[in-house]
């Protein structure tokens, strides 16, 4: 069965029932190595051809879908059809012609990447990898009404699929016969994964995951030598299942447990942007944990397009928000946040702070929110949109007083029974540093732990490759600092930019004498998130507690001091999940550093070896 995306039962795609027909058809006479995308906007310019169909071996397919009836057609000619219509005859654009400028556009676009032309001397030399063809479809215009009206004159017969070729009876064979003699040539191989992936990073720049950015600007790609450039030889996108769930998204309230690095944030942030192409009345809230998280997310989502109607906030400064707004009391007291939280769940209860006053309220990291928190946010979505988005992972749940034992969903008025999806594999690490990372933590976790409505989800390995943990026992903290300096600095002749890198500190005491000696050596840093100007864009090294790192992900990954964990005020199941959430922000290079020993520097000194 063929990948169709979005669902053809997905309420956001609005098709007339003969498109709905094709698709049904699609699905039925297509085996599942066909992918189908039906009015999904494509390129820089967005455009929305009604179906594509990518096949690895066949090539690409460029489909426009008519319901016109015979009695419909004045007249068509090579470049346009005149149509009746409720307000009379209306001029329209032939739909061959449709749908073979956007095939030409969709053939430009691919070819300004090196890898998708043909390279070897010849007819095709310089052309695209893949065949390209496009085509009609006549739903309501048998392949005799179409013979005897002598359509063909400007719409060739085996261009066009007609209504009888597309009902139940139809034979899987002969459809894919018709289909692929839509093309004038056919050459090439099968197409790779990497290579299909490739296609999809160009014809749909949403789904991208690009060295640590959920997204590039469309400007990027405006030329073939900007494409050069911004193209390594292995590009990220959302793989099939994670666009699949992305752009089925609906209404209602939703759950989605993944593992550290399956793409929860940039799912989310798809569905923020996709939110805000509705253009709804009231605003869409997009909250999370950790300030840092918040600027990362409301810098990517600006750089969209997104907009004011998008709001994005860690949750306190949003409660912080709440209490100046609407004048409320604050007790006071030195837990400031705590008290203001207290105050805006009284308001609600009260009355003074009104309810419903977004669209839809997405949270990223929700396994940091506690129980009351999530029964504030309910109140206040708009119960016509009842719009709710949630993110959770509990093998990342490093603070305490989370869930209570026997935590539901439904007791804090979040319905999502039916409407929770799991996403296992980790895209964002190598498989050498979640394999050290999911061994350490795997001793800490109580396996049994999860449930049905909390599930514990082991990660599997996305199959990247890469250079081991290193992990390095200095003297003294001198030592650890001249060994950072000089890891960090072969990361910058080795290419990677600054802001591609972060050194994660347990503790806020940590990080001033590594901003010193990173500044006494000319390393530009940003260390500002606690004045709440941490800036993801900028060219620094990121320094960061661990809690704050939460959401984040960079290429080169420092933990220094690791001697200094687990803290004994805290349990060591609470120490080993924030060291996890730490040794998972990096997608290429970790290094680990300690000068005094404990019981973390011994078993991570174990699993080295143990890798070596």
């Amino acid at each position: 069965m063929a990948i169709i995306l979005p669902s053809l039962h997905s309420k956001n795609l609005k098709l007339t029932p003969g498109e709905r027909r094709f698709g049904t058809c699609l699905l039925r006479n297509l085996e599942n190595d066909y992918r189908c995308w039906v009015d999904v906007p494509v390129g820089p310019k967005q455009r929305r051809p009604d179906f594509i169909i990518l096949h690895p071996g066949r090539g690409i397919l460029v489909l426009e879908v008519k319901d016109w009836k015979l009695s419909t057609i004045q007249q068509v000619n090579l470049k346009t059809a005149d149509i009746h219509t409720a307000n009379g005859v209306k001029t329209v654009v032939n739909p061959l012609e449709q749908a073979r400028s956007y095939a030409i556009e969709i053939k430009t676009l691919l070819e300004q990447d090196p890898l998708l032309v043909q390279q070897e001397q010849g007819r095709y030399y310089g052309h695209l990898l893949l065949p390209w063809g496009f085509g009609v479809v006549l739903t309501n215009i048998t392949r005799r009404q179409f013979a005897a009206a002598e359509l063909e004159q400007a719409i060739p017969g085996d261009k066009v699929i007609c209504q009888d070729e597309i009902n139940s009876s139809a034979d899987a064979e002969a459809f894919q016969k018709q289909l692929w003699g839509m093309f004038n040539y056919s050459f090439g191989g099968v197409l790779s994964l990497a290579r299909v992936d490739r296609v999809r990073w160009h014809l749909f720049p949403e789904i991208r995951i690009q060295q640590g950015n959920l997204f590039d600007t469309v400007d990027e790609v405006d030329s073939q030598s900007s494409v050069v450039k911004v193209l390594p030889d292995m590009i990220k996108v959302m793989d099939g299942e994670q666009e699949k769930l992305a752009r089925n998204l609906g209404g209602g309230h939703r759950v989605i447990h993944g593992v550290a690095g399956s793409g929860k944030t940039l799912i989310l942030a798809y569905r923020a942007i996709v939110l805000h192409q509705l253009a709804l009345t009231k605003p869409i809230l997009v909250l999370c944990y950790n300030k840092t998280l918040a600027a990362k997310l409301k810098h990517l989502l600006a750089e969209r397009g997104a907009g004011d109607r998008v709001q994005v906030r860690h949750f306190h400064g949003w409660c912080k928000q709440m209490c100046v707004t609407y004048q409320l009391s604050v007790a006071p007291g030195q837990q400031i946040w705590d008290q203001q939280v207290a105050a805006v769940i009284a308001g609600c209860e009260n009355g003074k702070v009104p309810c419903a006053q977004y669209a839809a309220v997405l949270i990223d990291e929700g396994h940091d929110f506690k129980p009351e928190w999530f029964k504030l946010l309910v109140q206040m979505i708009d119960s016509e949109t009842d719009s709710l988005l949630l993110m959770y992972d509990d093998a990342q749940n490093i603070y305490a007083g989370g869930k209570q034992k026997g935590f539901t969903w439904s007791s804090v008025g979040v319905n999502a029974a039916g409407r929770s999806t799991i996403l296992k594999v980790n895209y964002r690490n190598t498989v050498e540093a979640l394999d050290f990372a999911y061994q350490f933590a795997s001793a800490y976790l109580d396996q049994t732990s999860g449930t049905e409505e909390i599930p514990l989800v082991h990660p599997e390995f996305g199959g990247r490759k890469g250079t081991k943990p290193e992990v390095k026992q200095l003297a003294n903290q001198e030592q650890e600092l001249l060994c950072l300096v000089a890891w960090l600095k072969r990361q910058v002749k080795a290419g990677i930019p600054l802001r591609q890198m972060a050194v994660l500190c347990r503790f806020n005491a940590q990080i001033t004498k590594i901003r010193q000696e990173l500044d006494k050596q000319g390393i530009a840093v940003d260390s500002g998130q606690y004045k709440g100007k941490f800036n993801p864009a900028e060219d620094s090294v990121k320094i960061l507690t661990m809690h704050a790192s939460k959401g984040l992900e960079f290429s080169c990954v420092v933990i220094p001091d690791l001697g200094c964990m687990p803290y004994s005020r805290v349990p060591p199941e609470e120490e080993a999940r924030l060291l996890y959430v730490a040794l998972t922000r990096s997608t290429d290079n970790i290094l680990v550093t300690y000068h005094n020993n404990s019981s973390f520097t011994q078993q991570c000194e174990e699993l080295h070896h143990l890798t070596c």
